[in-house]
């Protein structure tokens, strides 16, 4: 009887949670998709306006705030490269990281403070909290920036098969190889958008009169992808001894695939040794558990009596 209770109440609640995420989710959604996408108009609505003014103000606060910390050319320098590699290409981008920096060094100060009473009780230990917490705020955005750029080093890294084999097609079709970047750059917008900004920048450099090398260049040196500067190299080379274009990028193309390949697979054969310590610590004791449980119960419970008749 429990039992039938229990399957019942199961019952219903799967079928209470299924119809609200049809009613929630699945029918809108699939109205949304008849209806098409949105309509764009040129006219901001009054909660746009006031969203980019709060972001705007956010903005300028950081920015002021960020021209205030002496900075030497070099490290501002060595910053603008990191920051451009992570995507952010504009001229305050580096004031507005330090503003960051400042305001989250001061947030997370404060918040030692006001919990060092309350977390630690050695003395000492509170002066450490204070400090570390002052640190962990002024140095986490250079952690963040480092994960961005790796992030996005991965995915330009990830989708160069693909743009190297649209530039095949392209350069086989007739084009040359700045119009069949400008061509890659155009088609891959929304499916490969790291790799059409970075085209589409050195195309608008080759426009603006600088040479095709020197534009190739500045494209590893915002990327700081290995495979991107070997492809510029294979490009550069090519350009002057007046070799196949299309036979170097389809060798590249498909030397990129069969290394993703292999970096899969190496990744596959680590899975196994991973899951050694998740298994022995979390798995293997609640196996042990459920299985052994009932038995070892039964023998604490008929063992003890037995020990106490063969005592007495």
């Amino acid at each position: 009887m429990a039992l039938a209770i229990s399957m019942a109440m199961f019952l219903m609640l799967m079928a209470g949670i299924t119809l609200y995420g049809y009613k929630r989710y699945a029918k809108p959604a699939r109205i949304y998709e008849q209806l098409g996408s949105a309509v764009t108009t040129n006219q901001p609505s009054v909660l746009d306006a006031n969203s980019e003014n709060e972001e705007g103000m956010v903005v300028r606060f950081l920015h002021h705030l960020g021209e205030k910390v002496p900075v030497s050319p070099a490290d501002a320098t060595l910053l603008r490269r990191d920051l451009i590699m992570a995507g952010y290409r504009t001229d305050a981008a580096v004031t507005i990281f330090f503003g960051i920096k400042i305001v989250l060094g001061v947030v997370f100060l404060l918040l030692a403070l006001l919990g060092r009473d309350y977390m630690v009780a050695n003395s000492v230990l509170r002066v450490v909290l204070v400090i570390a917490g002052g640190f962990v705020g002024f140095s986490g955005p250079n952690f963040f920036l480092d994960r961005m750029i790796t992030k996005r080093q991965e995915r330009l890294r990830l989708s160069l098969p693909d743009a190297l084999d649209l530039m095949v097609v392209s350069v086989e079709a007739g084009l040359g190889l700045d119009q069949a970047m400008q061509h890659v750059a155009r088609e891959l917008q929304f499916s490969h958008r790291e790799v059409s900004e970075e085209l589409a920048l050195v195309t608008l450099e080759m426009r603006a009169g600088k040479r095709r090398s020197e534009a190739l260049k500045n494209l590893g040196d915002r990327t700081g992808e290995s495979e991107i500067k070997k492809l510029i190299a294979i490009l550069v080379q090519n350009d002057r001894f007046g070799t196949s274009m299309a036979e170097s990028l389809r060798s590249h193309s498909d030397f990129m695939r069969v290394r993703r390949r292999q970096e899969a697979e190496e990744r596959a054969a680590k899975v196994g040794v991973k899951l050694v310590f998740p298994i022995f610590f979390f798995i293997l004791p609640s196996m042990l558990v459920v299985a052994a449980g009932p038995g070892l119960l039964q023998v604490f419970k008929n063992l003890f009596p037995m020990m106490r008749n063969f005592q007495g």
